[in-house]
């Protein structure tokens, strides 16, 4: 029915090829950013994962006579 115009208002597909450069380079920078914030996040887990297993240690053992 109404398909094919509902597609036409989200993809373009330009003529000129040299459109697709800017946009390839503002992919690959948020593709970069995107990776180091998840190695970031990663990072700081592990942090927390073993300050939280320190804490589990020492009140484990504090409980123990």
């Amino acid at each position: 029915m109404f398909q094919p115009h509902v597609l036409s208002l989200f993809l373009y597909f330009p003529e000129d090829k040299s459109e697709y450069g800017p946009a390839a380079v503002t992919f690959l920078i948020f593709m970069i950013a995107a990776l180091l914030t998840m190695r970031f996040i990663i990072k700081i887990s592990k942090q927390e994962a073993q300050k939280a297993k320190e804490l589990e240690e020492k009140l484990k053992n504090r409980q123990q006579p």
